[in-house]
């Protein structure tokens, strides 16, 4: 369980500092852990101490064999037990432990054994997800190639393509979207990987998932938009991105407030200059249409 003293305010995106509504187990967001990780769960952001704390005591066989990297010594016992798929003390399988410890080889020999790829950890973590969140690149790599879910949920509302935008990896969101990751997958907890980047104000992952055709006006839980995300934030740069892809601005939240009004309240008058040009630009260019619609026509269609 995680120290409260470890806590630092550093480690939370503009998600984990607003009020949340009770959180109910749904088809959507997966069941709370167990009550000794619920301190953990509540105080930890899911993205920070990311690495297995793995103790002796906590393994079988197959699993200090799996750590290791033993292959003769991890063949001999998947050929003499029945133990391919059980997990240690801490709801881990030798797979999640290969996958953690970028042990390749293991994860190839569990896998052409025919383990189970999607089984979860006591965070609700498939392997991949482990594999994505450690940047062990080749395992991950390897386990889509298998089959394995990429769209698969932990308990805090994230598949693996979310660890992917925090982690700034676009080779590995590349190989996500070819094997059917959900670039629209969220939760009542965590919103699309889109917001999530606007969220950690990561400019390079919000232009990059744009370009992959991610959703410009989704929304979170709390009907926030990305701009109202990023004004909030005070983060111009993607203010700016955003409204050049044409971005809503007239988006309501759940308080029937707009990007707008949340700029105006913080009297940033540089956000709300750039939203008013906008809105004026857009407003000019509707006049333009509507005053000469034949002249208008001939120019989208050439």
């Amino acid at each position: 369980m995680a120290k409260t003293g470890s806590f630092k305010l550093s480690h939370f995106s503009a998600y984990d500092l607003l009020p949340r509504n009770s959180l109910q187990d749904s088809e959507d967001y997966p069941v709370w852990p167990k009550r000794k990780n619920r301190l953990q769960h509540l105080w930890g952001d899911g993205f920070s101490c990311a690495e297995y704390k793995i103790k002796p005591s906590h393994l079988q066989r197959i699993h200090r064999a799996a750590v290791s990297g033993k292959l003769e010594k991890l063949d001999t016992i998947l050929i003499t037990e029945n133990c391919i798929n059980d997990k240690d003390k801490k709801n881990r399988t030798a797979l999640h432990l290969a996958c953690a410890t970028g042990q390749y080889q293991v994860v190839e020999l569990l896998v052409l054994n025919n383990c189970q790829l999607n089984l979860l950890d006591s965070e609700c973590r498939t392997p991949l997800i482990k594999a994505i969140q450690l940047k062990q690149v080749s395992c991950a790599t390897f386990l889509l190639e298998k089959g394995a879910d990429p769209n698969v949920m932990d308990y805090y509302g994230r598949t693996a393509l979310h660890y992917a935008v925090y982690n700034e990896d676009t080779a590995m969101i590349e190989r996500l979207l070819s094997h059917g990751t959900d670039i629209e997958r969220s939760s009542k907890e965590e919103p699309p990987p889109l917001l999530l980047a606007v969220s950690q104000g990561k400019l390079k992952m919000v232009e990059f998932l744009l370009k992959k055709n991610a959703n410009i006006n989704a929304l979170d839980s709390l009907k926030r938009s990305a701009l109202t995300l990023a004004v909030r934030l005070e983060k111009r740069d993607i203010v700016v991105l955003l409204l050049q892809h044409n971005i809503d601005v007239f988006s309501l939240d759940v308080y029937g407030k707009t990007a707008e009004n949340y700029a105006a309240a913080a009297e940033n008058e540089i956000i709300l200059k750039l939203i008013s040009e906008y809105k004026e630009e857009k407003k000019s260019k509707a006049l333009s249409i509507n005053s000469n619609p034949v002249s208008s026509q001939e120019q989208l269609a050439s």
